[in-house]
């Protein structure tokens, strides 16, 4: 009985672990990397068609985005989640395979020209609804078998809507081995979801340390207050409050914030100031919140849906689907706020309103999430006095700001709580999912304490019976990537990206029509295909 890690290994992104038990092999977690690597990540050690299974334990891309990977490469086993990382799935991976395609796509017309070879994209659409297909739901309230003496039991970590910390239960032969996954566990006292339920019982625990080596501001933090202090400086001084934004969660966090604030018209002079959310995906996630069970929202959100609510719904907001839409932002004249993704500025429509917006005095960017090392977003929080986007450089003048103590991690301080409420302790804590300094720093922290503890590298193995290491990742420092050459995105483009998008919308929501109809919609898109090909 073993665990093998191989991603998120004293980096934040990434992770994947292989629990092997009774001869079969468990995936928790396939994500894609995003922004520096620290070191190199090792492959997994078999083939895809040889994992038996696969444990997620939520939508966001650094846990989820290799799933069609892992799929285009032959695996078609079961992947467990709960129902709500199963609906984000749905449309975040889709959406993850689109940005695969258009890169392709783009480096393809190039590779024409200059003679260089066809370039494959990571994966595609197709691969990314197959992916979905597979996934069956685990609740939080069932113990699962998913394999012959192995079970396990989601429980609510707070991260993200459908997050999890997962249990296994394993029996190998005389061996009983209770393992915990952590996931990413929730911070406390947030919006719309629960805080993170606290586990008893773990002999071997696999912990995230996100921000193992800092504490939050404050545990009740008053964003409300942060927020409206943001919105009135800036629109007193008559410019845009940029907010880059992940689709999934921290957008929707936004949005109850700040229709409290115009509920309570606690922004002062500047009524009925408009709101953007520009974001296809965000728009679909916020769907998918709005029609989700109400078990995975703490109680203030469900007794604003009580009272016929919608808790992340208000007058003045716009939402922007189409690039003409986004295109008019542009030439609003009132003081506005702009949320749109990537929430760490890496791509998407982000990039043009930080164009039109971050060389301006008057203007504010507020982040409101992690910004991970390597990363646009990283730099400008950090205090970059210029950047370069669609390659022009372009002066900083904006107020950069960050929202007070806004994070969807558990700090220091409420790790530490959260392990401790194991009662006995774990026989042995790995720490992971955590930038090499603040893993080593929470890791300190729990020795200082009695705990056993390693921060293991990519490729290292551990036995999880006796606590010892079978074998030693090596320890590789990534090498530096070449610098990507920027993507000449044309209004052309955009457009046609936003009707491949429109038409998959469509093609969703036609699920329930009649088999001539879908027949006939079919033979229609054929139709145009050929034209154009």
């Amino acid at each position: 009985m073993d665990i093998l890690f191989l991603g998120a290994a004293r980096e934040v992104t990434g992770s994947c672990f292989m629990l092997t038990a009774n001869s079969k092999r468990i995936l928790i977690d396939c994500g894609m990397e995003q922004g520096k690597d620290t070191y190199e990540n090792q492959k997994l050690p078999v083939s895809a068609s040889e994992i038996d299974c696969v444990v997620l334990t939520h939508a966001h891309i650094d846990h989820s985005g290799m799933l069609p990977l892992l799929y285009r490469n032959g695996f078609r086993g079961p992947i467990y989640a709960t129902h709500a990382t199963i609906d984000l799935c749905d449309i975040m991976l889709r959406d993850s395979a689109y940005i695969q395609e258009s890169e392709a796509e783009w480096r393809n017309r190039k590779s024409k020209r200059s003679g260089a070879d066809v370039y494959i994209p990571l994966y595609t659409q197709e691969d990314a609804i197959g992916t979905v297909n597979l996934m069956q739901e685990a609740s939080y309230t069932e113990e699962k078998e998913i394999l012959p003496g192995i079970s396990i039991k989601m429980t609510d970590a707070g991260h993200l809507l459908g997050s999890a910390s997962v249990t296994f239960l394993i029996e190998e032969g005389e061996n009983i081995r209770r393992v915990v996954f952590s996931g990413d566990i929730g911070n406390t006292n947030q919006p719309i979801l629960k805080n993170p339920v606290y586990l008893t019982q773990a002999d071997v625990v696999v912990m995230e340390s996100t921000y193992g080596d800092r504490l939050h501001k404050s545990e009740f933090p008053d964003y409300i207050s942060d927020l409206v202090d943001t919105l009135q400086t800036t629109f007193d001084r008559g410019g845009n409050v940029v907010i880059p934004s992940f689709a999934i969660g921290r957008t929707q966090d936004i949005l109850y914030f700040l229709r409290e604030i115009k509920e309570k018209n606690l922004v002062k002079g500047h009524d009925g100031f408009p709101v953007y959310m520009d974001s296809p995906l965000a728009i679909r996630a916020t769907n998918i919140f709005d029609n989700t069970s109400t078990q995975f929202f703490d109680d203030e959100m469900n007794a604003l849906i009580a009272k016929g609510i919608n808790p992340i719904h208000f007058d003045d907001l716009r939402l922007c689907s189409t690039v003409e839409e986004s295109k008019k932002i542009n030439s609003e004249t009132r003081p506005c706020v702009i949320i749109s993704a990537s929430g760490m500025c890496e791509a998407g429509r982000i990039r043009h309103h930080l164009k039109h917006n971050i060389w301006k005095d008057n203007a504010t960017i507020l982040f409101v999430g992690y910004q991970s090392v390597g990363t646009l977003g990283r730099k400008i929080a950090d205090g970059a006095k210029k950047i370069k986007l669609f390659g022009e450089e372009i002066a900083i003048n904006a107020e950069i700001r960050t929202l007070n103590a806004k994070s969807g991690h558990a700090d220091r301080k409420g790790l530490k709580r959260w392990i401790d409420s194991f009662s006995p302790r774990p026989e042995f804590v790995y720490i992971v999912h955590g930038e090499e300094e603040s893993a080593l720093s929470f890791a300190e922290l729990l020795k200082d304490d009695g705990y056993k503890v390693n921060v293991p590298y990519s490729g290292d193995r551990w036995d999880i019976i006796e606590g010892v290491a079978l074998e030693h990742g090596p320890r590789k420092l990534a090498k530096k990537k070449p610098k990507k050459e920027s993507i000449a995105v044309t209004d052309a483009d955009r457009m046609l990206q936003d009707a491949m998008l429109n038409l998959q919308a469509l093609i969703d929501r036609g699920y329930g029509w009649s088999n001539g109809i879908k027949r006939q919609l079919a033979k229609q898109i054929e139709k145009l295909i050929r034209k154009w090909e």
